[in-house]
C-alpha cells in the first residue's frame, strides 16, 4: 500500500520482501469500514470484485448493528487477506513501484542524507541507498530492530492457535464460544474447509509467535470442546498471542515504521491489517512530497502526530475485547457491566467507531466544522460542467482536493498557485448532510479535513465557468528513491500516469509560512481565505513562484 502511495506521488520507490513469492496463507479475512474508504479513495474497490459488508459486527464477541453509526459497518467480510496483497501488489507494480522479491533485509545505516541498506539475495549480498527508509516487515521487524526503535509495552500472557483445517465436521462458532477450559472460533471458508481459532486457558505465552503442528491444535480443541479433529488435517496452521506494545517513536531521523512494524495487538476485530493500510495512507502522500523536495522534511513529524494516538487506540480497544472474551470465570462482572452498558444506543455507537476506525479524528488547526481533521466521507457529488461524481473519486490520483461549494472564485484564485499538487473542484452533493455549514473544504490526499470554510451553504448547482474537475501539471521528474522493507502490499490501477510534479521545487521553506511569504500575495477575500493559504502551505509545502 505504501509503494502505491508513494508511487502516486511521484517518488521512486523498491519494495525489500524476503518472501521469494507469496504464501497463500490469509490470516486476515476482510477490512474496516475506513479501510474500506481508502481503497475506494484509490479507485481499487473494483479489483477486490463482489464484496460483502456485514452490518452485525461485536465488541469483545458481545454482537450488535454496526449500522446504528452513519456510514458504519462491521468491514468488508470473507476476503482473504492473499486477496488483498494480491491487489496492492498489482497496483504498486504498474504504478512503476520496483518489487525486490526474495531480497532480506541484513543491515542497515542512515546517515545525514539517506539510508543504506545490505540485503541477502539469490544473487549474493547487494546494497540500496535511499533517501528514507520504511519498515513495514510486521511484527518481529528487522527494521525496528535494527534502527534502535524503543517498542514498550506488555508481554504476552496468552498464546493462542489459528488454522484452517480439512476434512473434520465443526458446526460453526460465528461469534467464538466461552468454554470451562478456554474460547474456541470455527467458520467455513469452502467446502470441507473450516477456519478455526483455539485459545485454551493456561497455555504458556513468549512475546514471539511459535512454530505449531495441526495435532497441537487439534488437541487443544479436544481438550476445550470435547470434540475429536482425528482423520483431519490442515492447509495451514500458526499461532499467535496477545502481546501488546507500540514504537515510542514512529519516525527516528530517515527511518519510519508503519503497521504491525510499530504496533502489535490482539486480532479482535480484524483491525490490525487496516490499520496498517491507513499508517500507509497517511505517511505516503507526505513522504513522496518530501522526496520531491515539494514539502520540507518536518512535515514526516505529522506522521507520528496523528498516527501515534490511533495506534494507542488500538491497542487499548484490543486489551478491552480480550480482557471481556477471553477472561475465565474472574472477568465474569466485568462481562456482566459490559453486557448493560451496550443495550445504551450512544455506548453502540462510540464503539461503532472505534472498531470501524470512522471516529479517528486528526488535530489539523483551528476551525468549527464538525468534518475538520476527520475523513471526508463518500457521498455523491454534481459538478459544474453537469457531470456528476463522489468525493472517494476526488482522491483516485491521491493529490491535495478544495472542494468549493459555493462557486467562490475568491477562494480557488487563492489555491491556484498549488494547482501543480492541489485539484480544484467546484460542485454541490445531492444532499447536504455532513456538509452543512460548509462553503469549502480542502482535502488531503488521505482523505482527511484539513481546512472547512464555515458559512451558509444553499443547495444550488455550480455555474458553468467553474473550474474543471481537474487540475494537472505537466509530466516531471520523480525523485527518490524511498525504500520500502517489508511483505508486499500490492495495488491498483491509476487512471492514467503518475501525475507529474513542478520542476525543480525548494527543499526547506517552512510549511506554515504567512499566507504573504515567498511572492505570493492575495487581495483581501471572504473569512477563511488568509486560513486557507496557510493550511495549503503547511500541507503541501510552498508553491513554486513563476
Amino acid at each position: 500500500m505504501l509503494a502505491g502511495e508513494l508511487r502516486l506521488g511521484g517518488a521512486r520507490v523498491v519494495v525489500v520482501e524476503k518472501l521469494a513469492r507469496p504464501t497463500g496463507q490469509s490470516r486476515g479475512l476482510g477490512f474496516t469500514a475506513r479501510a474500506m474508504e481508502v481503497f475506494d479513495q484509490r479507485g481499487l474497490l473494483p479489483r477486490f470484485g463482489t464484496l460483502e459488508k456485514s452490518p452485525m459486527g461485536h465488541f469483545g464477541g458481545v454482537q450488535f448493528d454496526y449500522t446504528v453509526l452513519e456510514d458504519a459497518h462491521f468491514g468488508a467480510r470473507g476476503v482473504p487477506q492473499s486477496q488483498t496483497e494480491a491487489v496492492l501488489e498489482d497496483w504498486a507494480t504498474e504504478l512503476g513501484a520496483d518489487v525486490r522479491r526474495g531480497w532480506e533485509l541484513a543491515k542497515l545505516a542512515e546517515d545525514g542524507d539517506g539510508v543504506e541498506i545490505v540485503a541477502a539475495t539469490p544473487e549474493g549480498e547487494q546494497r540500496l541507498r535511499g533517501a528514507y527508509l520504511v519498515g513495514c516487515d510486521g511484527g518481529q521487524s528487522v527494521v525496528r530492530q535494527a534502527a534502535g526503535f524503543d517498542f514498550p509495552g506488555l508481554p504476552a500472557t496468552r498464546r493462542m492457535y489459528l488454522a484452517d483445517v480439512t476434512g473434520c465436521d465443526i458446526r460453526p462458532r460465528f461469534l467464538g464460544e466461552r468454554l470451562e477450559n478456554g474460547m474456541v472460533m470455527a467458520a467455513p471458508l469452502a467446502p470441507g474447509v473450516d477456519r478455526i481459532i483455539v485459545c485454551e486457558h493456561g497455555t504458556p505465552a513468549g512475546d514471539r509467535p511459535q512454530a505449531v503442528e495441526f495435532d497441537e491444535v487439534a488437541d487443544a480443541w479436544e481438550r476445550i470442546t470435547g470434540e475429536s479433529l482425528a482423520g483431519g488435517g490442515a492447509d495451514w496452521v500458526s499461532s499467535f498471542t496477545d502481546a501488546t506494545r507500540q514504537v515510542s517513536a514512529y519516525r527516528k531521523g530517515r527511518v519510519l515504521l508503519a503497521g504491525d512494524a510499530a504496533h502489535v495487538h490482539l486480532p479482535a476485530g480484524g483491525q490490525g491489517l487496516s490499520t496498517g493500510v491507513q499508517d500507509a495512507a497517511n505517511l505516503g502522500w507526505k513522504l513522496a512530497a518530501v522526496v520531491r523536495g515539494a514539502a520540507p522534511d518536518d512535515l514526516l513529524d505529522s506522521y507520528h502526530d496523528e498516527r501515534h494516538p490511533v495506534g494507542a487506540r488500538l491497542l487499548m480497544n484490543t486489551r478491552a475485547q480480550g480482557m471481556v472474551f477471553l477472561g475465565g470465570a474472574e472477568t465474569d462482572p466485568v462481562r456482566q457491566v459490559f453486557g448493560e452498558l451496550m443495550e445504551l444506543t450512544e455506548v453502540r455507537r462510540r464503539l461503532a467507531g472505534v472498531v470501524s476506525h470512522l471516529d479517528i479524528t486528526y488535530d489539523l488547526g483551528p476551525g468549527t466544522h464538525a468534518l475538520l481533521g476527520r475523513r471526508l466521507p463518500p457521498r455523491p457529488l454534481h459538478l459544474a460542467d453537469g457531470t456528476r461524481t463522489t468525493t472517494s473519486a476526488l482522491l483516485h490520483q491521491a493529490r491535495g482536493v478544495l472542494l468549493d461549494l459555493t462557486d467562490d472564485t475568491t477562494l480557488r484564485a487563492a489555491a491556484a498557485p498549488w494547482s501543480d499538487r492541489v485539484t480544484t473542484v467546484t460542485a454541490t452533493p445531492d444532499h447536504y448532510g455532513v456538509f452543512a455549514g460548509a462553503t469549502a473544504l480542502l482535502v488531503r490526499p488521505d482523505g482527511h479535513v484539513a481546512w472547512a470554510a464555515v458559512g451558509e451553504n444553499t443547495q444550488h448547482r455550480p455555474t458553468a465557468e467553474g473550474p474543471a474537475s481537474g487540475v494537472s501539471a505537466a509530466d516531471g521528474p520523480v525523485s527518490g528513491p524511498a525504500v520500502v522493507v517489508g511483505p508486499t502490499a500490492t495495488g491498483v490501477n491509476t487512471q492514467g500516469p503518475v501525475p507529474g510534479v513542478a520542476a525543480g521545487g525548494a527543499r526547506g521553506s517552512d510549511a506554515g509560512a504567512d499566507a504573504g511569504g515567498d511572492g505570493w500575495a492575495f487581495a483581501d477575500g471572504p473569512a477563511g481565505t488568509e486560513a486557507l493559504v496557510e493550511a495549503l502551505h503547511r500541507w503541501f509545502g510552498t508553491p513554486e513562484v513563476a
